[in-house]
């Protein structure tokens, strides 16, 4: 069984259910920490549905938390969160520009995600 993520009935991510469950739990109690939508609703299929605009600002601010900290726990808190984040937004047509801090190891990191995200 699968947990898609789609933008206007185009598939970005064919998650499995589990994970799709969590990638969609995590998300929204990110989302619900930074005061923000996360852009992401669930569908009539079992899955998401991205919206890009509103999911574009909650990486940002996403990426935003993680460089204002050196808090190395928040750091493994949202690392994954975000890296996966990446793909997605990219995936949907969407970009935002990392912080100068963290942004060539989040680059370097996000092709083994993609192909890992299928």
């Amino acid at each position: 069984m699968s947990y898609h993520f789609e933008v206007g009935g185009e598939m970005l991510w064919d998650a499995g259910f589990r994970t799709g469950q969590l990638y969609a739990a995590l998300t929204r109690g990110a989302a619900e920490f930074l005061e923000l939508p996360s852009g992401l609703t669930p569908n009539d299929q079992g899955g998401c549905d991205v919206e890009v605009e509103s999911f574009q600002v909650f990486v940002e601010a996403l990426d935003g938390m993680y460089s204002s900290t050196q808090n190395q726990v928040l750091h493994g808190l949202a690392h994954d969160l975000l890296l996966t984040s990446l793909v997605l937004l990219e995936r949907a047509g969407g970009e935002i520009t990392l912080t100068q801090r963290h942004a060539a190891a989040f680059l370097e990191e996000k092709p083994a995600r993609a192909r890992l995200m299928g």
